[in-house]
């Protein structure tokens, strides 16, 4: 299973299914990622932590930690 936190960078992926539970699923799906969503990644920390994507035509960083829940 690949997800959102394995993607390298400059490659467009699309999101196959949400992981995760309550109000942590709740808040990326308010984000605009949700099942279907094209999502471009754009930069990653040298550490990891945040990524940077480009979802519906606006810039969004995440933690690994939410990256992670996210199928592609």
């Amino acid at each position: 299973m690949a997800t959102l936190r394995s993607a390298k960078i400059g490659e467009t992926v699309t999101v196959k299914k949400l992981n995760g539970e309550g109000a942590v699923k709740r808040r990326i799906m308010d984000m605009g990622i949700t099942k279907g969503t094209e999502v471009y990644v754009r930069k990653v920390a040298p550490l990891g932590d945040p990524i940077e994507v480009t979802v519906r035509g606006y810039e969004l960083s995440l933690r690994k930690q939410d990256a992670e829940m996210v199928e592609i």
